[in-house]
């Protein structure tokens, strides 16, 4: 059976496994069985297997993942968010769209300290959603903030997202990764804070000032912004200082911001043992999800290339670009289109062992490449009809906040992302300047 046949029978397979809403980490499983059975090549599994031991079983980066799932989770315990919130809204209190700004700027802080999307979206929206429409807020501005905001986590390092990539990248640090993920990630939550402002300035309806009724002195909002501010900032330097020094490795780094965490809840008093107990079982049960996708993207890949069906499919991708912009726009499409019906770690680890080796082949910088593929990842927590970000936020929105209203509002987001990709493209020193100064090369 030729190769283009396995990739259609895989693909399709595939496509009709999720539409029965089966979990992705079994329909990439049971297909990478069933085409093998129908190449009538068996012993592949074999191979597999012993890929799925080498590469995933003893992969020490991925040691990474469930530390930083620890961390987020500590981090959540701890209540800083809640405080640096109530903080920044005394503060911007009289700024028409300032509300909406407090959500950007703390929501960018949740990414550079949790990296866990679903924890981020859940944290703000209990926190701000409500105040945001009570003081008049427009609804498909305040839910599509939330959610796009909250989605910041998966570029701006720490990012599990990240070091998933870069062991699935031949050549490629986490270290590489987090540095040039760094200013595309906070110039994209600029980006959404200018949008708020814009918004705010044309139509002050959508984003009212908020009437503070609370008598606090600007000293004392300052002092309590900046009190909560120390922890979050000495663990985001702990994590990111330590890496991009070169002092510690991605694994190492996570350990010590997972530390870092359980102590700031030590010293905040919010320490117990029961809430010690969940934090574990949460990330137990998120770092096993994660890893069965893993595995079975493995397989499915694994049975793939030995078919021969990753040989077909690199071949169509070469006959639909033939200079690397056109590639990487097609690259990029396909990424979008997936993120409508797949999470991010599907869609890595299905379309990295095709486009990388395309990307190598057409002298493309890798790096700049799979930032680049990060930014458009975004969009797949956004875009319906399977967003992640958009089933959080109808989980958390109260009953006069339609679905609607919520997909709606994210459009602009994802116009927004889609507009940070062209600047990567026109600017790519925008990813490569912070690696190179750091790493050289």
């Amino acid at each position: 059976m030729s190769g283009e046949s396995i990739a259609l029978i895989m693909s399709g397979l595939l496509l009709l496994g999720l539409f029965m809403g089966h979990p992705l980490a079994f329909v990439l499983g049971g297909t990478a069985v069933l085409g093998a059975l129908i190449a009538g090549k068996p012993m592949v599994l074999g191979i597999v297997i012993n890929r799925i031991f080498g590469d995933v079983l003893d992969n020490y980066v991925l040691i990474a993942i469930p530390l930083f799932v620890l961390m987020a989770r500590f981090l959540s315990d701890s209540g800083v968010t809640d405080k640096m919130f109530e903080a920044l809204r005394h503060l911007m209190a009289r700024v028409t769209g300032g509300l909406g700004l407090a959500v950007v700027f703390i929501s960018i802080l949740l990414a550079a300290t949790t990296g866990i999307i679903g924890a981020s979206i859940t944290v703000m929206g209990m926190m701000a959603l409500r105040p945001m429409l009570q003081y008049g807020y427009d609804r498909k501005l305040a839910t599509g903030l939330i959610a796009s905001s909250g989605c910041l986590g998966i570029l701006i390092p720490p990012s599990i997202m990240l070091i998933l990539m870069a062991s699935y990248a031949p050549g490629l640090s986490v270290g590489q990764l987090f540095a040039g993920a760094m200013i595309p990630g906070v110039l994209l939550g600029l980006m959404y804070a200018i949008y708020v402002a814009v918004i705010a300035w044309v139509r002050p309806d959508w984003a009212p000032p908020v009437t503070d009724e609370e008598q606090i002195s600007r000293a004392a909002m300052w002092q309590m912004l900046i009190v909560e501010a120390v922890p979050p900032l000495v663990l985001i330097l702990g994590i990111l200082g330590s890496l991009l020094a070169g002092i510690a490795t991605a694994t190492e780094a996570s350990a010590i911001g997972a530390v870092l965490a359980l102590l700031i809840v030590i010293f905040r008093g919010r320490f117990e043992w029961k809430t010690f107990y969940s934090a574990l079982l949460e990330t137990g049960r998120t770092s096993a999800m994660i890893l069965f996708i893993v595995v079975g993207a493995t397989a499915f890949t694994g049975v793939f290339n030995i078919t021969g069906g990753l040989r077909a499919s690199q071949d169509l991708i070469r006959g639909l670009a033939d200079d690397p912009y056109t590639l990487v726009a097609v690259m990029l499409l396909v990424v979008f289109i997936l993120g409508m019906f797949l999470d991010w770690t599907g869609i890595v680890l299905l379309s990295f062992p095709i486009f990388l080796p395309l990307v190598s082949e057409m002298g493309i910088e890798p790096l700049w490449f799979v930032i680049l593929m990060a930014v458009v990842l975004q969009t797949s927590f956004l875009s319906p009809p399977f967003g992640y970000a958009l089933f959080y936020m109808r989980a958390i929105a109260p009953p006069e906040v339609s679905t609607t209203d919520i997909i709606r509002g994210v459009l602009p987001f994802i116009g927004l992302i889609l507009l940070m990709c062209g600047l990567i493209i026109l600017f790519p020193a925008l990813v490569t300047w912070l690696p190179q100064s750091l790493y050289g090369g």
